[in-house]
């Protein structure tokens, strides 16, 4: 099949890069022309594992082409995946949705056939309908436009896998829908066959499933962490809570582990849209749970920089702390509301000298804390620091080596900011160890 994805960031670019890979003719358009430029040389302008070589591997056998034309666009195929960024707005709970019905009002006056548009952007409830109405009234006679809509759930750091392996393929149409659930089946052929379960809905349930499950996993995560704080005023162990918990088939395991708690570019303003949503739809009531996640998450940044405070005897002023972690999460470099780029940012405003070390996230953390002192290796980071930091849970930060770390510091003080590291080995190496919702010190 020949698609369009319109929308090179993550979102698109891994997108159009599987749809590739799935042996289709895809025309990735984008209308910032650097952009496009990288992406036609093979460059991906963030870090994801194993997205680059997909993306050369389908450029080179000529299945993936990059434009800003969108007049090529419209000429190029039936089926477009609208995929461009939905920000939170400036000041506002809501969703900025300016670049959804840019798509609209510059690809279907273009159009000269009938096409499906096939959104995959997390938006409000409700969207769809009104890019449907929007489509039909600046579509040149004789062409009819389907708005479908086929969310994403791509996991930073696993986007390759979610893409070609996902846990479910989502559809929702029109009611009057011709075209676009055959024309989907067609696309995805290759991951049916393989059992993929594929559901199809009306259009509001398909954009309610993904700010659904990010609700649910959000809350999932602010349970967890809101026990840490019941742990810590009653001494009780957060991870053996957890691990206890997570033998309920009713609960599972995932996303209880208690720490600093979610950022990222997608859950934290996926929340507030939806809370803002449901507000403006009169159901405001049933959503104000989110708040209490939304505050619990943000709090626990607050309390990392008191436990920080105290593993240093109770001042950060002139303390020298090395921070390991910038980006949200691990395999990835993004560091959009990072809680880890925030705390660290915060020791700094409290008078500590701070020096951050993260293997993929430095570049982006240089531009959003330039006052930050960062290094280039975990080892210099902690030269002569006060207490060691852990606050994202890369794997090369969970395997240091106690002994070799107390060659190079000045105090063996650890602050396991994401209860990832294995506490007895560094307390037998000596080292004074602060955990969220552990006493272990």
């Amino acid at each position: 099949m020949r698609c369009t994805v319109i929308g090179t960031g993550y979102l698109g670019a891994t997108h159009a890069a599987g749809m590739a890979e799935l042996g289709h003719d895809v025309l990735g358009v984008d209308v910032d022309p650097g952009k496009i430029a990288k992406l036609a040389a093979g460059e991906i302008p963030f870090y994801e594992p194993g997205l680059r070589k997909m993306l050369r591997d389908n450029l080179d056998a000529g299945r993936l082409q990059f434009t800003t034309d969108y007049d090529e666009a419209a000429a190029f195929a039936d089926l477009h995946f609208l995929a461009v960024g939905t920000p939170q707005k400036k000041g506002e709970y809501a969703a900025d949705l300016r670049h959804v019905y840019a798509v609209i009002d510059e690809l279907v006056p273009r159009l000269t056939r009938s096409a499906v548009i096939a959104g995959k952007s997390t938006v409000p409830v409700g969207t769809a309908a009104e890019l449907a109405q929007r489509a039909t009234s600046v579509a040149p006679a004789g062409v009819d436009v389907e708005i479908a809509w086929n969310p994403e759930f791509l996991r930073e750091g696993h986007a390759v896998t979610d893409t070609l392996r996902p846990d479910r393929i989502v559809l929702g149409v029109q009611g009057d829908s011709a075209r676009a659930e055959a024309m989907l089946r067609e696309l995805y052929a290759p991951l049916l066959e393989n059992g993929v379960p594929f559901l199809v809905s009306d259009l509001q349930t398909a954009e309610l499933v993904k700010v659904s499950a990010n609700a649910f996993l959000a809350t999932k995560i602010s349970f967890i962490n809101a026990m840490a704080e019941v742990c810590e005023a009653s001494g009780a162990d957060v991870t053996v809570l957890a691990d206890a918990l997570g033998y309920d088939a009713r609960i599972g395991r995932r996303f209880l582990n208690a720490g600093l708690g979610f950022g990222g570019g997608c859950l934290p303003k996926d929340i507030r849209a939806f809370m803002a949503r449901a507000g403006e739809l009169g159901a405001n009531q049933a959503l104000t749970f989110l708040r209490e996640v939304d505050s619990i998450n943000m709090r626990r940044r607050t309390r990392m920089v008191e436990l920080i405070t105290s593993a240093c005897g109770g001042s950060l002023l002139g303390a020298n702390i090395a921070v390991l972690g910038a980006a949200f999460k691990p395999e990835s470099d993004d560091v959009r509301d990072s809680p880890a780029l925030n705390v660290a940012g915060l020791l700094q405003l409290n008078g500590a000298a701070v020096n951050v070390y993260d293997p993929k996230a430095l570049d982006n953390a240089r531009m959003v804390f330039p006052t930050l002192n960062y290094a280039t290796s975990a080892l210099e980071a902690c030269d002569r620091a006060d207490a060691v930091v852990v606050l994202t849970e890369w794997p090369e930060f969970v395997d240091l080596a106690p002994a070799v770390l107390a060659e190079t510091v000045r105090a063996k003080v650890i602050v396991d900011g994401r209860n990832c590291l294995d506490i007895d080995r560094w307390r037998g190496a000596g080292w004074q160890v602060h955990c969220l919702g552990r006493r272990v010190a």
